[in-house]
């Protein structure tokens, strides 16, 4: 590490500079390389701004305000300092930390690499890490998290294909990726959904699906899933939801009758 250097010739440097700023009540600066030029210049500051510091914050106020000293930092011995060096060195120099062995390190790398040099990172073993893979790699290449191990993971996989390819998640064993995959499909689609094993994927189907569908749902047995089918259903399919034992599908009901055209007496035949 760059700033780990301990030439005498540095110290000496420093000493007959006369700027001891830090070195009796932190003993950083001794033997650092950037010693006294970026102190003199104010780049660095002892306790705040200092990138032998064992503290994120200090190290990131460093690197933030010398960004061009970043590079020198991507093999350091203290994964926070290469973190945050990755966050700050130009993003060509960050691929050799596509396998660093902390995860945090590989985080930042997942966010800054080029979407289409992401490929090799679907398989990390950090779920975060998959998590921002899956929601910046090409489309074209999201099928290869469509069966990852981690649900959040294949609901963002969910979230961003194409229509035309999310039939293939319908099947999901979780229910929250069935939801978004409920929320996305074109309403002519969502009949494949209507008879869901969980009544919160049904109540997406029931508020989105094509009128007829939506009428198929006014008899689930979840009255919160009838609930949501009463705003789509056809109208003529309503009334025998007035006897419904719940009162806010009753009221449901009712309101959408009572401005249904249907009942006006004045509208014309």
């Amino acid at each position: 590490m760059r700033a780990e250097s301990s030439s005498p010739s540095v110290t000496m440097k420093a000493e007959a500079n006369g700027s001891h700023a830090g070195l009796g009540r932190l003993g950083l600066c001794s033997g650092c390389s950037y010693y006294p030029e970026y102190l003199n210049s104010r780049r660095c500051t002892p306790g705040d701004a200092c990138v032998r510091a064992h503290s994120g914050r200090q190290i990131d106020r460093f690197l933030r305000a010398n960004r061009s000293q970043a590079e020198h930092f991507l093999a350091d011995i203290f994964w926070e300092r290469r973190a945050i060096a990755a966050r700050y060195a130009p993003v060509e120099r960050i691929g050799a930390l596509l396998r660093d062995p902390d995860e945090v390190v590989r985080r930042v790398v997942a966010d800054r690499l080029p979407p289409e040099e992401l490929i090799s990172m679907v398989a990390d073993p950090d779920r975060e890490v998959r998590l921002s893979v899956a929601s910046r790699i090409p489309e074209a290449q999201l099928a290869a998290l469509g069966g990852d191990t981690d649900y959040l993971v294949r609901a963002t996989v969910a979230r961003r294909l194409p229509h035309g390819q999310l039939t293939r998640m319908l099947k999901d064993p979780e229910r929250e990726v069935r939801k978004v995959v409920a929320a996305r499909l074109p309403a002519f689609a969502l009949h494949l959904l209507a008879a869901d094993p969980e009544p919160e994927v049904r109540a997406v189907v029931a508020e989105r699906a094509l009128p007829e569908v939506a009428a198929s749902l006014l008899c689930d047995p979840e009255w919160w899933v009838r609930l949501s089918a009463v705003a789509n259903a056809p109208i003529e399919f309503l009334p025998p939801l007035l006897d419904d034992p719940e009162p806010e599908i009753r009221d449901a009901v009712a309101n959408r009758l009572a401005l249904s055209p249907q009942s006006d007496p004045e509208a014309p035949q």
